[in-house]
């Protein structure tokens, strides 16, 4: 197996075989990162050697020490994010053999459990796994009274959120789990009680802990869990609750109980939690050890390391610094054991060799463990009073910074620290250290558990008193007198010195492995992660590398390559290898006797070198020796076991001969003397046989009468003995107790009794002693000398001491005060709360009383319900009244009818002009939102785009520092960058990919990026409310003028409907009298018979056929109140219009039904109920939802009319449209029959096809586009069929035109020539092919590495935009959406890429800019969206997308041209920056005018006289030269104009701004320059045609504030035409002029303070900034209007400069 691969019993062999070989003590140590297997292969290890090896004894040790997994997996694995079973817990199993090498036992010690995990999860990590196993069991019977759930209910268990691990079933680990337990020996009532305080961990993490006040918290009272733990546990609700929110403070003479607020009492509570889990953990560890071990004595051992992997995470703490620790001790150690000691050895022993250079960790573990290192600056800095993270984090600053390489400081924090470590850099949070150095808990709850009635708790807190024990007998000893004043506080001193840190624990215990490894040959495995995603055969080489790299395993293969890893001394080999030599070898010199052996069975003397003491091997050459000594042996095994064989097989086959003869003789003897007795018995036999058979028989049944008996008996006597042991075993349980009692008490009289006596003598001793030496004369002269200092001393010492009593002394009646006033307040709400549950009580008994008169009132009630029914007998009366009146009412409607005709006329012409300007106002108001929304919306995306660039620059960083290990951060929500939605492209880099997806972990991208998705809605809502607007105006202006003059018509239709319903309705009255008359018997009136059914019918026509004629006039009212709403809410619509909307559906009679139903409902309380018509007020309800009905249905008739016009015009519009198909068909046919035969085919599909194309683009508004494009594939897959079938027709067409019909051979040759004649070049379509592996040298030649110069000099404008269009029309042809993705994302990503690079070059950014926007347009212009297609050519709708909507991908090409439009921008303001100050102000435009400085000012130094000076005809020449630039770029001429008003925004903002802070630019002369050179600014506007750009618009602050420094400034009248004039200034700006206004000449006069007060004062009122510099940032927002291309698709040519050969035309 050695000479296999790998395996990990391949190394547990070699283990065993070098054990039970050199008689040494064996160790293997499994390392590697978190997650490669390093438990399950120390598992595979130690199943090996329990199945090789076997057990010494009956007792399956073996099989105790593998089920030792289960239950340390239980406790002490959980899962990560790396790992779903990673161990959170190191651990050395020694593993003990007898001298055959069988099992005899085994020991277990652990290091540093990660108690944090208890109570505190990251995303996706789970606890550990026993409390999941608890949860998941809690439905079994024995764990009822734990009293568990599901492991979301606690707060322990469910912070990681993600309770389930896939493929893992907790119940049944549970079980495996007990069953483990119960073969080591661990009992039933043991295993309750282990799951007993596990649930009480639980329990007390949903403890719910609430804030009081600042100070203090508190638990509320009868908290559910809180009453779990302390009944689990054993222990009082009170005192727990006390000491959760309490804790003790011990002074020198006093000890004071303070109040915790909350997060410290969580705190608190949190760490208790960890504090039971660690005893529990470690009491499980002991017990275990219990269970394996043996009083056989151990020969040998194999040691199995399975300790936890090199970590880092995205936040590291005080545990990883453990572990990362442990790690490198062990690299040290794998270092020493493979490096260093092995090259220290070949020098020894003088062999030839040349050393290895490896990576020597001792530095960095100095860093850690040496003296001031980083473990003592921590014990350190526990020890002080006020010790902090921050001020230890200073001290490692202070102390390593400047001395240590490997410690770093990072950046942007201070207080975290880095460490080079053998793996890889590691940044650890200084904060948490100290307190989990200290893992200090409250003593006081301590106490509590230790109270605790529940013995398996108390056990577990046991070896806390054995701790203190030692410290106090100590005390009690020696110097008793002297310090029996305060012997708390020096046992409590004493048990504090003697408690070490966790940091000083774990480096013991790790030393203490150290030298346990030392003393073993170690056996190395190296586990290694494939990938970092958990993934089943998913292999990542870059990641496998670097662990090979980091643990030093290349190293390893170096030197095993060109090393000797065997080594025997000559002496061992001698005796070793005897066996092969010859008699004649033997020599006395045995170092000359293993060189002449080995020169005869090696014949290679590079396999192995002679040393001073050693003989080195290379690899496999001692398997060549064992292999020759084990055939040797072999053969002389088989010489001896053949010659023993034969001397047993001869000595067997002799005695073998002997007894045959033997037998031979007396077997004929035998035979003789049976032949004559068989004679002589033969007569006698058969009388016998009878005889026998009745014997036989009775017998048998005598034995089975016994057998039934003694069952029977032994079965009564087992009940009855069973019933007598039990209880005599209680009788005896209770005389043993009370004797062990009796006995207990009288050992412990006796015990206290001997302790007192004994005391009482050496109290006696003593007082002996110190009487002598009080009355020796030299113990008086020490007692009196300087006794008066010190008695002055003590005196003034009780002085001090009597004022800090009396001060205290008041405190503590203040705080009494205040604790007597909150007890009191408190009792004053308990006895209000008694109140409330008085009344509660009294509440209940008058609601029983409320349910007896309820019951009371139903019997009422029921009793009414039948005199109800006996009124029903009158109401045929009432209803006669009720028609009567509605006759008159239908009069009176008949007049308000007119009336409101005649007012809709009056009003509808008012109400059309105030629609339209409100219109107007709300187009102009929603115009500027809109502005502002898209300003904040590319603002936005600015601060993004800073992130990315910055989140890049530090991954960046991230990727030159850290080129070693790497971990995803746990918490990373992987969100896919905006930009890719959601593509999985590679990034193309040198050849290379990586991943595009970005995800900002910052919460500001998150919600920026909310922002962002929430501003483009309310855009687009706007946009929609805008469109929505003016379709409503336009189409309620079109609606009024049609039912103006539908109107006439329809009142004449209604006057005749009128007269013909009123005789309807006396008709119905007279049937209905009839009916009553007919059937006025006793049954006739009740509900239910036929009678009264015809009666409610005629009653609900007769309503009905009356509220028509009512509701005419209501409808004509409701028209004109709509239409008044309509001019003021243009968004909402009356009542009648809705209802008319929601009526328009109904097709039917019965749908129309249903809805005066559902208008009934709505007007009425109740339903209507024809048994109960005849309640008061019912029929006015009726009658008013049959008003409802008739407006519904008049408003109805009106819309089908409308719907039926605009059906007829369609129809004519389609009728006219065919008739045009139809002319051009006859033309197209009379072409194709003028073509050549073979071209009649191609030319007749290819009409078809645009024929199917334009129909389907023509019906898409008024169709479903998915059914059209359905159709149209299911007619181009039968196109190809049909193909013969076409040419025949052409041909048979042609034929007529001529001859009438076609000859046969004619139809037979038209179809064979269209094959042969290739067509491509002809029928161009305008795309172009690339192979998916070309995609990378596309993106390259024609974005990276493309030179805008030639490119805007030599090709038309946007060329690279119309070739990815073109390239993206292929891949939208073919259906491949994955190319399509692939090829938006290179192309963006790449954009992106090169305007990094190359960001500062405006020309450059320009060209991107223009190939970005027509790159855009294109997509809009071909996407096949009507609103698009209106400027297309014929031949350009056919080029338009078939598959796909890219309309996402337009907004992302939009949100890139916009970064782009911000980059080219900023370029132009960092060009522009240094003009503008020089150009505007400095420089003397007209010469002469500001010859004299100001009076009273310092001379500045002027640059005007210097030859690098920028003047306005610089400012100028840089403006035409943008805009050339972006003009031979082919920018969109409304984007230049976008362009040049922020640039001329630019040039007023810093020039005001420089204005208002010099003095020496404030005077009339500096005004008139100023406006000169903005005349020269507007003129230049003129030349290039931009002046309705706005771009002069922003100059109106500088021009204002130049006429400001002009106008006059003296008078009242003077100030209003300053207030009136300045209005695009703020007041602060006026003022600021106004004050640095400063003369040049005598001519000129200051500013007085009156004149500046008296313009604030009239600018009081306005409402504007208080800035006072404008804002050179802003950045207006841009807007690409859409620009179609006339250029065809078709007619582009691709220069061969472009190096795109690999481009095919489609």
């Amino acid at each position: 197996m050695g000479d296999m691969d790998p395996h990990i019993f391949a190394v547990a062999e070699e283990a065993y075989k070098q054990m039970a070989r050199d008689e040494r003590n064996q160790s293997i140590i499994v390392s590697g990162e978190s997650g490669a297997g390093k438990t399950v292969s120390a598992k595979y290890a130690m199943r090996y050697f329990a199945t090789v090896s076997g057990s010494a004894s009956e007792a399956n040790v073996e099989e105790k020490v593998l089920a030792s997994n289960p239950i340390m997996e239980a406790i002490g694995n959980a899962k990560t994010t790396r790992n779903d079973n990673s161990s959170r817990f190191g651990k050395y199993i020694e593993i003990g053999f007898d001298n055959r090498y069988r099992i005899i036992g085994a020991n277990m010690r652990t290091y540093l459990l990660e108690k944090s995990r208890v109570v505190f999860q990251a995303d996706e990590e789970r606890n550990y796994h026993i409390f999941y196993q608890l949860c998941a069991s809690a439905h079994l019977p024995e764990l009822k009274n734990l009293k568990l759930s599901n492991a979301n209910d606690f707060l322990y268990t469910r912070q990681g959120r993600s309770p389930v691990i896939v493929g893992v079933d907790d119940t049944k680990e549970l079980c495996t789990t007990r069953n483990a337990f119960t073969l080591l020996g661990i009992n039933e009532s043991y295993q309750m009680g282990l799951f007993q305080v596990l649930a009480a961990i639980l329990h007390l993490g949903n403890v719910e802990i609430k804030d009081r006040d600042s100070d203090s918290s508190v638990i509320a009272p009868n908290n559910r869990h809180l009453t779990a733990f302390c009944e689990l546990v054993g222990v009082t609700y009170q005192d727990m609750s006390q000491w959760l929110c309490h804790r003790k403070l011990k002074t020198a003479t006093e000890t004071y109980v303070k109040t915790l607020p909350r997060l410290q009492a969580t705190n608190a509570r949190d760490a208790l939690s960890k504090h039971i889990y660690a005893k529990l953990f470690n009491w499980i560890v002991e017990h275990v050890n219990k269970a394996l071990i043996t009083n056989v004595k151990q020969h040998s051992f194999i040691g199995v390391l399975d300790i936890y992997g090199f970590e880092t995470f995205e936040i590291n703490s005080f545990e990883q610094f453990c572990i990362n620790y442990a790690n490198e001790k062990l690299q040290q150690q794998f270092n020493m054991h493979v490096f260093k000691l092995e090259q220290e050895e070949y020098m020894k022993e003088q062999i030839p060799w040349t050393l290895i250079d490896f990576y020597d960790n001792q530095p960095c573990i100095n860093l850690i463990e040496a003296k001031m290192g980083i473990l003592d600056l921590l014990d350190e800095e526990c020890k002080m009073p006020k010790g902090s993270d921050d001020s230890w984090a200073q001290k490692l600053y202070n102390t390593h910074l400047k001395t240590c390489s490997l410690f770093e400081k990072p950046r942007m924090s201070n207080r975290a620290f880095i460490i080079q470590h053998f793996a890889d850099k590691v940044e650890y949070q200084c904060e948490g250290f100290l307190a989990k150095n200290k893992d200090t808990v409250n003593e006081e709850q301590i106490n509590v558990l230790k109270a605790s009635k529940f013995n398996l708790l108390v056990e577990l807190f046991h070896d806390e008193d054995k701790a203190t024990s030692p410290t106090g007998q100590v005390q009690g000893t020696g110097g008793r007198t002297r310090l029996s004043i305060k012997p708390d506080k020096s046992r409590e001193k004493s048990s504090k010195e003697h408690k070490k840190t966790v940091g000083c624990q774990f480096r013991n215990s790790l030393q203490m492995l150290m030298e346990t490894l030392n003393a073993t040959t170690p056996h190395y495995v190296r586990c290694i992660k494939p990938n970092d995603f958990k993934m089943a055969f998913t292999f990542d080489p870059k990641r496998a590398v670097q662990q090979l790299r980091a643990c030093g395993v290349l190293e390893t293969i170096r030197i095993s390559a060109a090393g000797f890893p065997s080594r025997w001394t000559y002496q061992e080999f001698f005796s070793r290898y005897r066996v092969l030599m010859k008699q004649k070898d033997v020599l006395p010199d045995k170092k000359l006797t293993c060189r002449n052996v080995l020169e005869k069975l090696v014949q290679d003397q590079d396999k192995y070198q002679f040393g001073k003491t050693k003989i080195f091997f290379r690899a496999g050459q001692v398997a060549y020796l064992e292999k020759l000594r084990a055939d040797k042996l072999r053969a002389a095994c088989i010489r001896i076991q053949k010659t023993i064989r034969c001397w047993l097989a001869r000595k067997k086959y002799l005695r073998k001969r002997s007894s045959a003869i033997t037998i031979q003789r007396f077997t004929r003897g035998y035979q003789c003397a049976c032949f004559i007795r068989t004679l002589y018995w033969y007569m006698y036999f058969s009388a016998f046989l009878s005889l026998v058979k009745f014997m036989r028989r009775t017998q048998a049944a005598t034995v089975i009468q016994k057998y039934r008996r003694m069952y029977v008996e032994k079965k009564r006597y087992r009940q009855k003995q069973l019933l007598r042991e039990h209880k005599v075993v209680i009788i005896q349980k209770r005389v043993r107790g009370w004797l062990a009692r009796c006995w207990y008490k009288r050992s412990l009289i006796a015990i206290v009794y001997l302790q007192c006596c004994i005391r009482r003598m050496r109290a006696r001793r003593e007082l002996k002693k110190l009487k002598i030496e009080a009355r020796s004369v030299e113990h008086f002269k020490k007692l009196n000398k300087g006794m008066e200092n010190k008695i002055m001393q003590l005196q003034r010492r009780i002085d001090e001491e009597n004022k800090s009593v009396n001060e205290k002394l008041v405190g503590l009646e203040s705080s009494y005060t205040v604790e007597s006033e909150r007890l009191r307040g408190e009792l004053n709400r308990l006895r209000g709360v008694e109140e409330q549950a008085k009344n509660k009580t009294n509440q209940v008994t008058s609601l029983l009383e409320e349910l007896e008169k309820l019951k009371k009132e139903l019997s009422v009630t029921q009793q009414e319900k039948k005199t109800i029914e006996d009124w029903a007998h009158n109401y045929r009366d009432e209803m006669e009244k009720m028609v009567s009146e509605l006759k008159e009412q239908n009069g009176t409607l008949k007049k308000d009818k007119d009336d409101l005709n005649r007012l809709i006329q009056e009003q509808s012409q008012q109400m059309t002009e105030k629609m339209a300007r409100a219109i107007v106002q709300e187009t102009q108001q929603l115009e500027t939102d809109l502005n502002e929304e898209r300003s904040r919306y590319q603002n936005l995306l600015t601060e993004h785009l800073r992130l990315e660039e910055k989140y890049d620059d530090l991954k960046e960083a991230m990727n030159v520092s850290k080129p070693g290990h790497r971990r995803t951060d746990s918490t990373h929500s992987s969100n896919e960058s905006e930009y890719t939605y959601n593509s999985e492209y590679a990034e193309l880099e040198e050849g290379s990919r990586a991943d595009v997806t970005r995800g900002i972990d910052t919460s500001l991208t998150l919600k920026l990026q909310k922002r962002l998705t929430e501003l483009e809605q309310e855009k687009q809502s706007l946009r929609n409310e805008l469109e929505n607007k003016e379709e409503q105006f336009q189409r309620d202006d079109a609606e009024f003028k049609k039912a103006r003059g539908a109107e006439l018509e329809y009142e004449s239709l209604k006057r005749q409907e009128l007269e013909s319903e009123n005789k309807k309705l006396k008709h119905n009255l007279v049937e209905m009298r009839q009916s009553l008359l007919g059937n006025a018997g006793a049954s006739s009136g009740a509900p239910g018979s036929p009678a009264y059914k015809v009666l409610l019918e005629q009653l609900n026509s007769a309503c009905e056929e009356l509220d028509v004629r009512k509701e005419e006039v209501l409808i004509l009212r409701s028209q004109l109140v709509s239409q008044k709403e309509a001019m003021h809410h243009k968004e909402t619509m009356t009542e009648p219009s809705v209802y008319a909307e929601d009526v328009s559906k109904l097709k039917d009679a019965d749908e129309l039904k249903q809805a005066c139903i559902g208008l009934k409902d709505t007007n009425r309380s109740a339903a209507p109920d024809f048994h109960k018509l005849n309640e008061d007020g019912e029929l006015w309800l009726v009658n008013q939802g049959l008003k409802e009905t008739i407006r519904l249905l008049e408003h109805q008739l009106q819309t089908q009319r409308r719907t039926y016009d605009n059906e007829v015009e369609a129809l004519r519009g389609e009728l006219q449209n065919v008739k045009e198909e139809n002319n051009r068909q006859q033309q197209l046919l009379a072409q194709n029959l003028q073509l050549p035969p073979e071209a009649r085919i191609e030319a007749s599909l290819q009409h078809e096809i645009t024929r199917l194309t334009n129909e389907n683009l023509v019906r898409c508004s008024t169709h479903d586009l998915m059914e059209q494009l359905e159709k149209q594939d299911r007619t181009i897959r039968k196109l190809k069929k049909q193909l013969k079938v076409y040419s025949k027709r052409i041909g048979e067409m042609g034929a007529g035109q001529t001859e009438g019909q076609t000859s046969p051979g004619q139809m037979v040759d038209e179809p064979i020539h269209p094959v042969n004649i290739p067509r491509r070049e002809k029928d161009f379509q305008g795309m172009l092919e690339y192979k998916k592996e070309d995609e990378l040298k596309l993106v390259k030649n024609l974005i990276l590495e493309l030179k805008p110069r030639g490119v805007a000099v030599n090709l038309i404008p946007g060329l690279p935009a119309y070739i990815l269009f073109m390239c993206l029309r292929h891949a939208d042809y073919v259906n491949d959406d994955q190319k399509v993705r692939t090829l938006l994302t290179s192309t963006i990503n790449s954009i992106k890429k090169i305007l990094k690079k190359r960001g500062d070059d405006f020309e450059t950014v320009s060209f991107w800019l223009a190939n970005t926007c027509r790159f855009l347009h294109c997509l809009k212009q071909y996407s096949g969206d009507e609103a698009f297609m209106k400027h297309n050519t014929s031949r350009q709708n056919e080029h338009c997308l078939s598959n796909f909507d890219l309309a996402e991908y337009r907004q992302v090409i939009s949100d890139l041209a916009i970064q782009i439009y911000q980059q080219l921008i900023k370029c132009m303001e960092n060009i522009l920056q240094p003009m503008i100050v020089s150009g505007m102000l400095e420089h003397e435009t007209i010469q002469g005018v500001s010859g004299v400085k100001p009076t009273g000012l310092r001379k500045r130094t002027s640059s005007i006289a210097d030859e690098g000076t920028y003047t306005l005809d610089s400012i100028l020449r840089q403006l035409s030269a943008f805009h050339s630039t972006m003009c031979q770029h082919g920018t969109d001429p409304e984007l230049i104009k976008q362009v040049v008003k922020q640039q001329f925004y630019i040039i007023g903002a810093v020039t005001l701004n420089n204005l208002l802070l010099r003095k020496d630019m404030c005077s009339w002369s500096k005004g008139m320059q100023i406006r000169y050179n903005v005349s020269q600014l507007e003129e230049w506007l003129r030349d290039k045609g931009l002046m309705v750009c706005g771009a002069k618009e922003t100059l109106e602050p500088l021009i204002q504030a130049a006429q400001l420094l002009q106008v006059k400034k003296k008078t009242d009248e003077d100030a209003e035409a300053i207030c009136s004039m300045c209005l695009a200034l703020t007041t602060a700006q006026i003022v600021k002029v106004l004050n640095l206004y400063t003369p040049v000449n005598e001519f000129e006069e200051r500013v007085s303070v009156a004149f500046i007060r008296t313009i604030q004062t009239r600018l009081r009122d306005r409402c504007e900034s208080p800035q006072l510099l404008m804002d050179t940032k802003m950045i207006y927002p841009v807007t690409f209007p859409f620009s179609p291309s006339s250029l065809a698709l078709e007619t582009i040519q691709i220069p061969s400069s472009l190096n795109l050969a690999f481009l095919t035309r489609v």
